[in-house]
């Protein structure tokens, strides 16, 4: 329980170089599978092709149950993306996490077990929505919003967008993160001694299980949510 965080300073500002590693490397996993999966189509889809064409109709029905195809049909790419991504990066801190024995600085963990990058993620999706809720609906019904179906609702709904950046971000790191501390402690038990180990395999079994429970719904609940403002913006309710 005393590894650290392997923080450097480039140009004058603090990287947790933990996170940039793990993130590239979902990145890379997400781009070789949809590279590879997509490289030859075939009319009668099998192994990965068929996995990505299933993803895409999860994801289309994640869409349409918030909003008309017509206007999200644009934002396929986005949750796919999303809940994608997502998924892979809470996955990659499961089977093992690699540390420095001499530092104690950790390397490998899902990159979602750090609240800057999961804040920044639903950042960028508060910021999409209402990028595109512009876009669409134009600058006059965007702002109206606000102020509908009553005036004094103002200050309510500016604080709204606050709140949902911080819950849609800290629900993903909470429960992420929980799930590794866990991990590290069941791993920990495991490698006290023969009894330990005897006592703590069955429970870290069943909690990588759980864990990969966890990071799926987390996932599918991140993408959704995206779709769930992004609909409140592009829509007129």
């Amino acid at each position: 329980m005393d590894h650290i965080t392997p923080m450097r300073e480039i140009g004058g500002l603090w990287f947790n170089m933990s996170t940039v590693l793990m993130t590239t490397v979902a990145c890379l996993i997400v781009f070789l599978i949809c590279f590879i999966g997509t490289r030859k189509l075939a009319m009668r889809p099998s192994g990965l092709q068929n996995f990505l064409e299933w993803l895409i109709d999860f994801v289309r029905g994640i869409i349409k149950a918030n909003m008309g195809w017509k206007v999200g049909g644009q934002f396929i790419a986005l949750a796919f993306t999303l809940i994608f991504y997502v998924f892979v990066a809470n996955m990659l801190g499961l089977p093992f996490e690699i540390y420095n024995k001499e530092s104690h600085e950790v390397w490998w963990k899902s990159p979602t077990s750090d609240p800057a990058l999961t804040l920044t993620m639903a950042a960028l999706v508060i910021i999409l929505t209402h990028y595109y809720g512009i876009k669409i609906r134009g600058f006059g019904e965007y702002l109206k919003d606000y102020v509908r179906p009553v005036p004094f609702l103002l200050p309510f709904k500016i604080i709204e967008e606050f709140a949902n950046t911080l819950t849609l971000g800290m629900r993903l790191f909470g429960n992420v993160y929980a799930k590794e501390i866990l991990m590290v402690l069941l791993v920990g038990l495991g490698t006290s001694g023969l009894v330990g180990m005897f006592g703590g395999f069955l429970p870290t079994m069943i909690w990588q299980a759980f864990g990969m429970f966890i990071g799926t719904l987390q996932a599918y609940i991140f993408a959704m949510l995206a779709m769930v403002y992004m609909a409140h913006k592009v829509e007129h309710h």
